[in-house]
């Protein structure tokens, strides 16, 4: 992927003009505020998953040399996570003690919890956006045994620090990695607008298009990482989310289409 870094265009009003396709580098949910902005100004939206999560084998999961049953607690930030811990434990034939405590970054991952145990609220527990809002349960639960924390290839350095400062015993254990997508059934990207909402995102771009030129394709991108990728890559920045004004993308996008589609 390029490493070069270009400056946002000085002449950025100039590429406001009208966008009439947007791809979103996402699956296509059920519901979303995107679909109002389609009827709101006409546009086509399509939705692609441009990276996509490899579960570990059993033969790397191995090399840990760790077992399911050696820890009471579980930390869970993601529905991968969940999906990877439990899929382990079945293909290794770990008998998943059913006093297991386990500790959710939200209410959602707590909920899918539902698909692979007997959903008990006292031992499970849930933060609204963090683990690291359940400090008081952590203090509570730390002298029952240590903690498990499945994630990704990368780790989730934000837990680890969290729960060092709480003197916590855990260990951190990937369980699956993050990939590019294969995107060959795309041939082409020709859209007036691309939204990216992570730095592998942009990775996965150049892996399927190692000659991407982004012309007068405007790049849209949803937080820092996102956006510093972007202009990393040598690629124009056009629009950033969040803003104190517009929070989410979709509003962000909004002000972007009253100016260009007016």
């Amino acid at each position: 992927m390029p490493t070069k870094t270009t400056t946002i265009a000085s002449k950025k009003d100039t590429r406001c003009s009208k966008v009439k396709t947007i791809l979103v580098s996402q699956p296509r949910p059920e519901r979303s505020p995107y679909f109002d902005l389609e009827s709101k100004f006409n546009i086509q939206i399509d939705w692609r998953s441009f990276i996509q999560v490899e579960g570990y084998t059993e033969k790397e999961f191995r090399r840990q040399r760790i077992r399911h049953d050696e820890f009471p607690n579980v930390i869970f930030t993601s529905k991968n996570a969940i999906e990877n811990y439990f899929r382990l434990a079945e293909e290794m034939r770990f008998k998943i003690n059913e006093m297991n405590k386990y500790f959710c970054a939200t209410e959602a991952i707590a909920n899918y919890l539902q698909k692979f145990i007997i959903f008990r609220k006292r031992k499970v527990f849930n933060g609204t956006k963090s683990v690291t809002e359940l400090t008081s349960y952590f203090n509570k639960h730390k002298e029952s045994g240590p903690f498990l924390v499945p994630c990704s290839e990368s780790g989730n350095t934000e837990v680890s620090n969290y729960l060092k400062s709480l003197k916590v015993k855990f260990h951190e254990s990937p369980m699956y990695r993050t990939i590019s997508a294969d995107l060959s059934d795309l041939k082409e990207i020709k859209y007036d607008m691309i939204v990216f909402f992570s730095q592998l995102e942009i990775k996965s771009l150049f892996d399927n298009f190692p000659d991407f030129k982004q012309g007068n394709t405007r790049i849209a991108a949803f937080g820092a990482s996102a956006a510093k990728a972007i202009t990393e890559a040598g690629l124009i920045l056009d629009l950033q989310a969040p803003t104190v004004e517009t929070p989410s993308m979709t509003m962000a996008l909004e002000e972007y289409l009253k100016k260009s589609n007016k």
